[in-house]
């Protein structure tokens, strides 16, 4: 064996230089967005429809960010790149002012879908875990491990603008965007998706950040195993501290003993001196 070897084999409880395999994820390719999606349609529940088509007034009040269904697929032409499509479920709340009564409340939901194509290497190994259950319509359980793990990272959008449009000024009414049960479920009224006499509109801007991971087993430097320094306590505001203990390890505010001009003072409301 090479003396290259016998260091990276080394195992010595006092040896710095042992080293350690583990099994992570690797980050095979990446990118960011900042999307600004114009003109989005919001599919209102039953009740904020009529509510929409009644009002005087309708200003979006904000979008969150309730799913993302990812879908990773090779690309034909290139096997070490993936196409992964992203389709983002929002909840948008606004409020309607009807007559002059003070405004409701009505909310529905909006769907973007975006495309990134990304480097996810060639891999040919089949991997099955213990937790495996054989199962499916021909009792097989068929492995994708050769592909990689798409990931997305994503902030609730920001709501940019919004409008209004009456429904025959809309060039068409057809729901292009499969709306899952899981996400229907999470309204208590039926979305309307086709029908009634206007339309609300989203413009949302949104940042992202997408990622391909595949798995990976790596060596590693190991200084020594992590233990947890913090005691575990019952409280939910956790464990009582001495609070001398606590105030003996908050450093000496000694800048705030020096004398400051005026100029200084970047607190000051009316940008006066003031001696405290």
């Amino acid at each position: 064996m090479s003396e290259q070897n016998t260091d990276t084999l080394r195992c010595g409880p006092n040896d710095p230089r042992q080293t350690m395999s583990i099994h992570t994820r690797k980050i095979t390719d990446s990118c960011r967005d900042k999307d600004c999606i114009e003109d989005l349609r919001v599919y209102l529940t039953g009740g904020s429809q009529q509510l929409l088509d009644s009002a005087a007034n309708v200003r979006v009040r904000c979008a969150e960010l309730l799913n993302t269904y990812i879908d990773v697929e090779p690309v034909a032409f290139d096997r070490n790149h993936y196409c992964i499509d992203v389709t983002f479920y929002y909840r948008i709340l606004a409020d309607a002012v009807v007559g002059s009564c003070r405004p409701a409340t009505l909310y529905g939901l909006a769907v973007f879908s975006k495309r990134a194509v990304l480097c996810g290497e060639d891999s040919r190994a089949h991997i099955f875990r213990s937790d495996t259950r054989i199962g499916g319509p021909d009792g097989i359980t068929r492995a994708y491990a050769n592909r990689p793990t798409a990931v997305v990272e994503v902030l609730d959008p920001m709501v940019l603008s919004s409008k209004i449009r009456e429904a025959c000024d809309c060039a068409s009414d057809t729901v292009t965007a499969q709306i899952p049960s899981g996400i229907c479920s999470l309204y208590d009224e039926e979305l309307v998706l086709s029908g009634g006499q206007r339309r609300l509109f989203v413009t949302l801007g949104q940042f992202s950040i997408v990622r391909l991971e595949r798995d990976a087993q790596l060596v590693i430097p190991v200084l020594d195993y992590s233990i947890p320094t913090k005691e575990c306590c019952d409280a939910v505001g956790g464990c009582a501290e001495d609070p001398c203990e606590m105030f003996s390890r908050i450093p000496f505010p000694a800048q705030q003993f020096s004398p400051q001009g005026c100029d200084d003072n970047k607190n000051d409301k009316d940008g006066s001196c003031q001696t405290c």
